[in-house]
């Protein structure tokens, strides 16, 4: 079936709306709805809270009895099974929808057309994947964790024009200005967990909170095999009201875990001989939590490992335009890297931004 101009526009529209949920829904997709009535939206909504009706049925109860008889346009397949609300396939039958214009397939396997046959059966005109790259680029974190049963890794790093996080001494704060750090913050309220290793723990001593609060509260997670967290630090001394878990090693002192323990902080074994098989492993905890989304914010060396596991999926850099040089200044990922540039990782959807000195750059690995 041909995809008309109305087709394009009123799911543009549910696009728009999905997006509202970023850091609310998690770890459920985010999803908006409109229902169309010659030409004209009679009612839209969007899946606004984890647990709280999708977006179809917000759109349903909107429209009311204009439902009956119009175009539901679903940025994901309504799903049909029965999970904190009912099946959405059954609330738009009951409303008498006619037809069902649908972004992408549901990666659930709960759903994974199954959502789009059921309405078939009751005779509701379907028509999937208006839009599709758009839908599924919107639910490529909830696909990850549904899938594979990892979270989306972020990565962010900040650096100067030459390329390097920090000073030959060591020093870092600040490379990028406020705009920039204003980005970093709504990320870290919209993400479930917030990654750093232990080297950058030390040299920082961050809080790695959301100034001002997010929708969400991220568990500050430090990679540090041998549990040589200070118990000074400020993660250590905030543990009590924010999350922070340690990923050690199983060698690590029980000494050093059991003082860190006493202090409010979470000791999480990782197994692994090196940091890319502890991340990979951390990785796989991380989505039996069914945690979303993780934000990245270095160092270089895990940054490296990151690279090294081929486990980036999306990353934020700022670069500010200063120059530093040095041969022991840090640059950006470390790790072993890549041998030959025809294996280079390539980044697509690509977004620059221009944030009073500083750019911006949004973009996802090519998979």
């Amino acid at each position: 079936m041909p995809t008309s101009d109305n087709d394009l526009k009123f799911m543009a529209r549910a696009l728009e709306l999905a997006v509202l949920g970023r850091g609310q829904v998690e770890p459920n997709p985010q999803v908006g709805c409109v229902l169309v009535q010659h030409s004209k939206i009679v009612g839209e909504g969007w899946h606004q809270k984890f647990g709280s009706p999708h977006a179809e049925v917000e759109a349903l109860s909107a429209a009311g009895e204009a439902a009956r008889g119009s175009t539901a346009y679903v940025t994901l397949e309504p799903c049909c099974h029965q999970d904190k609300t009912g099946p959405c396939t059954q609330a738009l039958i009951q409303a008498g929808v006619a037809r069902v214009v649908a972004g992408c397939q549901d990666p659930n396997p709960q759903v994974a057309g199954k959502g789009l046959a059921e309405l078939t059966a009751a005779r509701i005109e379907v028509q999937e994947g208006v839009r599709r790259e758009q839908a599924q680029q919107l639910i490529a974190p909830f696909a990850k964790l549904t899938t594979r049963g990892q979270p989306w890794v972020i990565a962010k790093w900040a650096m100067t024009l030459d390329g390097k996080l920090a000073t030959r001494t060591g020093n870092s704060q600040w490379i990028s200005g406020p705009a920039s750090r204003a980005i970093v913050h709504r990320l870290r309220g919209e993400v479930d967990a917030i990654l750093i290793g232990r080297g950058t723990a030390e040299a920082d001593d961050p809080l790695l909170t959301a100034r001002p609060p997010g929708p969400r509260v991220a568990t500050r997670v430090v990679l540090d095999s041998t549990a040589s967290l200070s118990l000074e630090s400020r993660l250590v001394q905030t543990a009590a009201e924010t999350p922070l878990l340690l990923a050690v090693s199983p060698d690590a002192p029980t000494a050093r875990t059991d003082r860190l323990a006493k202090a409010g902080v979470e000791i999480l074994q990782v197994e692994g001989a090196t940091q890319v098989d502890r991340f990979k492993s951390l990785l796989a905890e991380m989505g039996r939590r069914h945690w979303t989304q993780v934000l990245v914010e270095g160092g270089s060396q895990l940054l490296g490992s990151l690279l090294d596991a081929n486990a980036i999926d999306e990353v934020h850099v700022f670069i500010a335009p200063k120059l530093i040089g040095g041969n022991d200044a840090l640059t950006a990922i470390a790790g072993q890297g890549i041998a030959e540039m025809a294996n280079a990782i390539n980044l697509t959807q690509v977004k620059m931004q221009l944030l009073e000195t500083d750019i911006h750059i949004q973009a996802r690995v090519s998979r």
